[in-house]
């Protein structure tokens, strides 16, 4: 963490000092902004805390709800969201509040006496190798209180206006900022008052009664399963042996039990099958939390749990419906239309819980456009770029609906009777694997990009087989060469919408030296095409080297200039851009670096888009062309 750059200050390096632009925060909202975001669930507090990266932008977020949400339905965080609050400087905070997701433990009836349930086995709930973070549980409140107070804290001091919620919109073609959106205040001494502003982009993460989408004409679509499940957050006690791991459990015709240890040590999350209901059957919403304990300890006999308190409970009826397009422009928008309007979470796709990637999904929404919108205002890509959103995400929140279907399926199938196999059902050994199979998918990190501007094709993948082009950034231990320490390449990473460009090769070859000189010194290569001549040389792309052997051997002092630049209103070196490969854990051996070296490019959200050869010139150049308009074309919108 850097945080002298801009001189000495004392304090908490955290909080960052003011812009000048944004010291004096309007009380009220303006009448023009650049971004206006409706909803503070996962999805708007993760675009708020990118777009805080950008003083320059003025956002605003606005959020029905007199106040900041106290307790959160969701609270399953995947390994690859926990890879992303490492990029805003939370991880850590998340982890040690975190309840970490060690095992999955599966229970079923005992052949003895099928009226009692017996530990079946058990398997590791996220495969070892898939990410240096664990699947952990953190209430959504809370999470969403470290994005906000970082927006917070940020220079652009960013903070949300409650109790205000959208009511539609109208389109100005005309205008400089062409969404006239009419909000109303929903509390306070004007509440019911409606008013407009007017933005140039509308974001809505308002959730799955989405008043955004409905002014959009977008509809969900999808069906309900017509299954039952009761959710209640317990603080109890027990003789159950399991109650602070993951359990998986099948009872003999009582249904079954999916449990989740809470954080802080003793509250669990207890999803109850309440089985099949008819189609538009709303009675069984009216099912009690003391209801859902007495089926619960029907299916644990003959253990049982006494609880004391119940901390929230719910019920639903698994459903999975998706939005048709994710923004504004519709099949007659012609071929050269920007959209201006955008929805994400579950504004735009609805699931059950099993999977556990409501809210991590909706957050990588967010993640996925909030960079792009920032590229796009700061002149450095054209407005174009923004359709990339809705045909990106989309096929995401397709994918994970096909996914959930199987999944909460599955996991709602009865215990296999031996004795009457023709009834149905799945064996304990049988869930387990499946469990252990999925691994991959339920820790987030099933998502892959397809080739397309953002996205480059696979001639190259060999040189780098463990950076898949087009799924996340999959970090590995490195050796920082200037102080020797061992960290994590990927954690060099920041949500701060520069692209990042991971040189890897030989110290002893001349690849990586000619392939960085040319970077900084040829006007045709894209550092330089796209770089203002008056910004930070890393402003717009963030180049680092990796080398081949030890630490001990680099003077980092006669690397490229590109390796060792000076920025910042200080002109200070950054030590911070060069690395070696970690003698107890090669990377290169790891991620399967080719002997020749690669060039490893990876986009502001994390996403590997591109691997070439070090001695790629054009290919390189042509890829950033185009996304990135060239300096002397750039117009900060």
């Amino acid at each position: 963490m850097q945080f002298y750059r801009d001189g000495y200050r004392p304090g908490d390096p955290d909080l960052k000092p003011a812009a000048p632009q944004v010291a004096a925060r309007s009380v009220g909202l303006p009448e023009t902004l650049d971004v206006l975001i409706v909803g503070t669930g996962p999805a708007g507090t993760v675009l708020a805390a990118q777009m805080a990266s950008f003083p320059d932008i003025s956002t605003r977020v606005i959020e029905r709800r007199p106040e900041p949400l106290q307790l959160g339905h969701a609270d399953g965080v995947a390994c690859r969201t926990v890879e992303m609050f490492q990029a805003f400087g939370l991880a850590d905070a998340l982890v040690r509040e975190a309840y970490w997701v060690g095992e999955v433990r599966f229970w079923g009836p005992s052949d003895d006496d099928r009226s009692k349930i017996v530990r079946t086995g058990w398997v590791e709930d996220t495969p070892a190798g898939l990410s240096e973070f664990p699947h952990v549980i953190v209430n959504q409140a809370r999470m969403q209180q470290f994005l906000l107070e970082h927006a917070a804290q940020s220079a652009s001091r960013l903070e949300v206006d409650y109790g205000i919620e959208f009511v539609g919109y109208e389109m100005d073609a005309d205008s400089e900022h062409p969404v006239v959106a009419t909000l109303r205040h929903t509390a306070g001494e004007h509440e019911g008052v409606e008013f407009t502003v007017r933005a140039k982009y509308v974001v809505g993460c308002d959730g799955a009664r989405s008043n955004v989408r409905r002014a959009l004409g977008i509809r969900l679509e999808g069906d309900a399963a017509n299954h039952a499940w009761g959710v209640m957050d317990v603080l109890a006690t027990t003789d159950f042996p399991d109650w602070r791991t993951k359990n998986v459990v099948q009872s003999a015709g009582k249904g079954s039990l999916l449990m989740i240890p809470r954080e802080g040590g003793n509250m669990v999350r207890c999803y109850v099958d309440l089985g099949a209901v008819p189609a538009g059957d709303s009675e069984i919403r009216s099912t009690t939390a003391a209801q859902l304990a007495d089926v619960a300890n029907a299916i644990l006999h003959p253990y049982s749990i006494d609880v004391r308190q119940v901390a929230w409970s719910s019920v639903y009826e698994v459903g999975q419906r998706v939005a048709a397009r994710f923004d504004d422009l519709t099949d007659d928008s012609p071929a050269d239309a920007t959209p201006h309007v955008f929805v994400a979470g579950d504004a735009c796709h609805t699931h059950s819980a099993k999977a556990g990637q409501g809210m991590n999904v909706s957050m990588q929404d967010t993640f996925n456009l909030g960079w792009k919108l920032a590229a796009v205002l700061q002149g450095r890509s054209d407005a174009r770029l923004l359709r990339t959103y809705s045909e990106e995400r989309q096929a995401i929140a397709v994918d994970l609906i096909e996914f959930d279907k199987y999944w909460s399926a599955y996991i709602a199938q009865p215990a296999l009777d031996p004795e009457h196999p023709e009834n149905g059902g799945v064996t304990p050994a049988a869930m387990q694997a499946e469990f252990a199979r999925e691994g991959r998918y339920t820790a987030g990190l099933a998502t892959t990009y397809t080739p397309s501007s953002l996205t480059g094709a696979s001639d190259h993948q060999a040189l780098a087989t463990g950076f898949g082009i087009g799924t996340r950034f999959h970090s590995a231990p490195v050796r920082r060469v200037a102080d020797a320490r061992r960290m994590e390449l990927g954690h060099s990473h920041l949500a701060d919408g520069r692209w990042r460009l991971y040189a890897f090769g030989d110290e002893s070859g001349s690849a990586l030296r000619e392939f960085a000189t040319w970077l900084s010194d040829d006007a045709a290569s894209p550092v330089r095409a796209f770089t203002a001549p008056d910004a930070d040389i890393d402003s717009v792309i963030d180049v680092h080297a990796v080398f081949r052997g030890s630490h001990h051997d680099i003077d980092i002092t006669s690397l490229p200039s590109l390796l060792l630049p000076t920025s910042g209103p200080l002109g200070l070196q950054d030590w911070e851009k060069t690395w070696a490969s970690d003698a107890d854990d090669d990377i290169f051996t790891r991620r399967g670096i080719a002997a020749e070296g690669a060039v490893v490019v990876v986009r502001p959200d994390q996403y590997v888009a591109h691997v070439l050869p070090l001695s790629a010139r054009e290919e390189l150049r042509e890829f950033f062309a185009g996304f990135l308009v060239p300096v002397g074309q750039q117009v900060h919108a």
